[in-house]
């Protein structure tokens, strides 16, 4: 494991750790900016340590991008434009490195920017976003992945795919074939944003996530949990950032 998860404001924490891997090629981003919060896994592949470029790569344009480019007045369609134009960058930036022993590396990367009761989220390749209300997945991401491929046209079920022999096999990242899919959430107090590697939710049955714990646990002790849990099983990097969303004082849930 890390040393620690990365806490933001009392309302994000993050941690990854390398599992039973030799190194870590995944990367998260957890940052203020402006009035919003701005959230991001990316798991990198390709030998030589290639993958580990090119998340950290990933992570840091989307970072800059955001920090040169995002207004308060920017309008959610706006946000979404400058996550997809951030996610464009990362694409061309990752591709402009791949030479040598870096050729073909790339990434999928999963980014949330939130602001006041909207999350604005885009996504390529198979790390993943969680909606989750009340220990009940209201929404999450679609995998780019051959898998998700096969669920789609009625092959296999969601538990088949988490121990079918292709899961690993995505069909779009940064870096090779990109494509981009954005998604609106509207957050009430309470609601929760949980972006996961493969590492964890490849590993971890999505009703460990709609349990109690995840509302009323501290979440400096509740991503080290979560982590711990896919640790048992996992053979990959394990990164997760959990977001609640503030609940007014005084003020119950609806």
């Amino acid at each position: 494991m890390t040393d620690g998860p990365v806490l933001l404001d009392g309302v994000a924490a993050g941690m990854t750790c390398t599992g039973r891997r030799n190194n870590n090629e995944d990367s998260l981003l957890i940052q203020r900016t402006g009035d919003g919060y701005l959230l991001a896994i990316a798991d990198g592949i390709g030998g030589h340590r290639a993958g580990e470029v090119a998340s950290e790569l990933a992570t840091s344009v989307l970072s800059t991008k955001f920090r040169r480019h995002y207004l308060p007045s920017l309008s959610g369609e706006e946000i979404r434009d400058l996550l997809e134009e951030s996610f464009i960058s990362a694409h061309t930036s990752i591709e402009a490195e791949a030479e040598g022993e870096r050729e073909g590396m790339g990434t999928t990367m999963v980014a949330v920017f939130i602001r006041g009761d909207m999350a604005v989220v885009a996504n390529t390749g198979d790390s993943r976003a969680y909606h989750i209300r009340h220990g009940r997945i209201l929404s999450r991401t679609k995998d780019h992945s051959v898998v998700q491929s096969l669920i789609d046209t009625g092959q296999i079920t969601e538990e088949e795919a988490r121990h079918h022999p292709l899961r690993a096999m995505i069909t779009n990242c940064l870096g090779n074939s990109v494509l981009v899919d954005t998604y609106v959430y509207t957050l009430l107090p309470g609601d929760i944003v949980l972006l996961s590697s493969d590492g964890f939710h490849d590993f971890v049955a999505e009703h460990r996530i709609e349990q109690p714990d995840l509302d009323d646990q501290p979440l400096d002790t509740l991503v080290p949990s979560l982590i711990r849990d896919a640790l048992e099983c996992s053979r990959d990097n394990v990164t997760l950032i959990v977001y609640r969303h503030p609940v007014p004082v005084n003020r119950a849930f609806p």
